[in-house]
């Protein structure tokens, strides 16, 4: 914890002058003990680049395999951020709990469930390719049944936490908070892809309906936190400096809710009956096409806050991965709208954003690979001086 350091002082153990100091201590190596749930945001942010791509008409060898490329990129960082955590729980067992207490870390868990989601996404849509289709449905099943599992547990412990243990101050709502509550909107949004994979008739209906419950969790749940988040941004001001990236999470409910409604609107026919069916896809343009449009607006404040935040020194952080995911469940979201109304805009705008994408990863990703190597990014935190 950073602790403001005092004006320096003369006291029993401060040398006389003239007397050689003592060199000091070398600064502690990284570790595991430092590493935090957020850093699973590097493996959402990776993979929706492979799922965003493969939802365009972007299409050819070359580019199938740059995707496949990240999408094995982010199947590795999630294995070795598996089992980094893994350590980090058993040998430092009191830091992994003071996360869980500290009401700026505890949502961060809601990364994990997403994690694994979007990287058993990813398999199912870019995998199959590598490792067939078999193996491909077996891992995205997995990966989707414990990433859905882990986020129905993160949503309901945090918000138990948030009640019982953390304490709030009145004013400190951040977009932080939307993390683990879009988790089962994730799950909403990459289910419809297992629906044809099930039994016909109860298997297919049951998990398609069961998306649709996590839709709606997901969605209500983000109704009664947004506005929190916009009420402390008009009565206190800005976010800090360094937490200003984080304004680009409430697009991730946005616009992983409108991926959600179209994806499951594709997986309804042959699952419910016509007429249902057909309620789901208008469903799909009628709630997508509003929420998009306010996903814009958000984008909108959100860059220009971004922008003010730079102009006064706004440095790297690990928030910087908050621009990425976001941004992919937008590009999903716009190729689905472009999908069901045909109009071409929709399919402008979704690779726009995904332009905005891939540079943002790539420059999230280079200065996070950077950070690694000097040793920075999991060293201990060091004193604030004034």
């Amino acid at each position: 914890m950073a602790t403001l350091a005092q004006a320096p002082s003369r006291t029993p153990d401060t040398p006389a002058p003239g007397t050689p100091r003592t060199p000091a201590p070398a600064p502690a190596p990284a570790s595991v003990r430092h590493l935090g749930p957020n850093w699973y945001a590097t493996v959402m942010g990776t993979a929706i680049v492979a799922n965003a791509g493969a939802v365009l008409p972007f299409t050819g060898p070359g580019v199938r395999t740059v995707y496949q490329a990240v999408w094995a990129l982010s199947v590795l960082m999630l294995l070795t951020l598996l089992a980094a955590r893994t350590v980090h729980w058993v040998r430092h067992g009191d830091q992994a709990r003071r996360q869980l207490l500290d009401p700026a870390v505890a949502p961060f868990y809601g990364c994990l469930a997403m994690a694994l989601l979007a990287v058993g996404g990813g398999t199912l849509a870019v995998g199959r390719d590598v490792i067939g289709t078999p193996a491909a449905v077996a891992a995205d099943a997995v990966l989707w049944t414990v990433g859905t599992l882990t986020g129905l547990v993160g949503a309901a412990a945090i918000l138990y936490l948030m009640v019982t243990r953390h304490r709030i101050e009145p004013g400190s709502a951040s977009p932080v908070w939307l993390l683990p509550l879009v988790a089962p909107m994730v799950s909403a949004a990459v289910g419809p892809a297992l629906v044809a994979q099930l039994p016909a008739g109860q298997w297919q209906r049951a998990l398609l309906l069961g998306c649709y419950a996590l839709f709606g969790m997901s969605l209500l749940a983000t109704l009664l936190v947004l506005p929190l988040v916009l009420s402390r941004l008009i009565h206190h001001g800005p976010l800090p400096l360094a937490l200003t990236p984080t304004l680009f999470l409430v697009l991730g409910p946005l616009g992983q809710s409108t991926t959600a409604v179209h994806n499951l609107a594709d997986a309804a026919p042959g699952v419910v009956d016509p007429a249902t069916a057909h309620a789901m896809g208008a469903f799909a343009v009628l709630y997508g096409v509003p929420v998009m449009g306010f996903a814009l607006l958000w984008l909108a404040l959100a860059t220009a806050m971004v922008v003010r935040a730079v102009r006064r020194g706004m440095g790297f952080s690990m928030t910087w991965w908050g621009f990425t995911f976001p941004l992919g469940t937008c590009v999903t979201g716009a190729a689905g709208l472009a999908r069901h109304t045909g109009l071409h805009a929709f399919g402008w705008l979704a690779a726009a954003l995904f332009a905005a994408l891939v540079a943002a990863v790539a420059v999230a990703g280079t200065r996070t690979a950077a950070g690694l190597a000097h040793g920075r990014l999991l060293a201990p935190p060091r004193p604030v001086t004034p």
